[in-house]
């Protein structure tokens, strides 16, 4: 008896959890797809590819394949979804995942391939004849300065650990990411921001790098920081950018920083106070 009750309290809590969600969604349309995978890991996979906070929410059932899709209408649509989870690795009846991501599954996670027609990708969705035609997916191919933004990231990270040594290492290889950029492969509008913006970059990346002591670290960060926003403002990412905010930081006079995720992890202070700030700016 008390077996039954804790399962259906379980569920209970599930369904409200599933509810609340959706009730954040404003214009909120659902549809619901099949997606390819096979156990409790795809399904963690497949909808943390999919969920965006109060933009979009993914429910997939492993037993049937079938995931239902809710969505801010006027944010974001179904092809977006489904595109992001085949970056991870799962196919759908709509896009393919690239191969590579695929063979890079946990074994558990391989589902059989089903065969499909596949498209070029710059083939446009609702204008051929047959409109459940699928599109290969290709893996995105990187931008100039994506190398720099990922570098930046992983020292941001190494921050949030209070890790000098690692925010060191990363450091000297985002030094080594600006050194490797093609300029002349930068959109102009880009590449004058760059130019700006670059001896500065260099400077407080080398700083970062030379210096062991985790709080001379933070200390370059803090200008880092203002650089690398207003060259992220002008270069089109692929996925949303989060400006955040400490006010406790540069004592006390404040400092931001960006991240890739929505939730605070402050590199000024790590685990001393590590949900200390807030989300100022969301950057698309």
């Amino acid at each position: 008896m008390k077996n039954s009750i804790s399962k259906i309290l379980v569920a209970l809590t599930l369904v409200l959890s599933f509810t609340a969600s959706h009730a954040q969604i404003k214009n909120a349309t659902t549809a619901n797809v099949k997606i390819y995978g096979n156990c409790g890991m795809c399904e963690k996979t497949i909808e943390n590819a999919g969920n965006l906070k109060k933009v979009a929410s993914v429910d997939w059932d492993k037993n049937t394949k079938m995931a239902t899709l809710t969505f801010d209408s006027k944010k974001t649509n179904q092809d977006e979804i489904l595109k992001r989870i085949a970056l991870a690795g799962y196919d759908s009846d709509s896009f393919l995942a690239p191969d590579d991501v695929y063979e890079n599954l946990h074994g558990c996670c391989q589902y059989d391939r089903e065969a499909k027609v596949a498209v070029k990708e710059s083939a446009e969705v609702g204008t051929h004849k047959d409109h459940m035609q699928t599109m290969t997916l290709q893996a995105p191919q990187n931008k100039p300065l994506d190398p720099v933004f990922n570098n930046y990231f992983a020292v941001k990270d190494a921050l949030v650990k209070t890790d000098a040594a690692s925010a060191s290492k990363n450091a000297t290889a985002l030094l080594a990411a600006i050194g490797d950029v093609k300029m002349d492969k930068l959109e102009m509008d880009v590449h004058m921001v760059w130019m700006k913006v670059l001896n500065d970059l260099k400077k407080d990346v080398k700083y970062i790098a030379d210096s062991k002591d985790v709080a001379q670290q933070r200390d370059g960060f803090i200008n880092l920081s203002k650089d690398m926003y207003t060259l992220i403002k002008i270069s089109k990412t692929d996925t949303p950018v989060y400006y955040q905010f400490c006010p406790m930081a540069n004592n006390g006079k404040g400092a931001n920083w960006l991240s890739k995720e929505n939730a605070v992890k402050n590199p000024y202070y790590g685990s001393q106070m590590m949900s200390c700030g807030k989300t100022v700016e969301t950057i698309n």
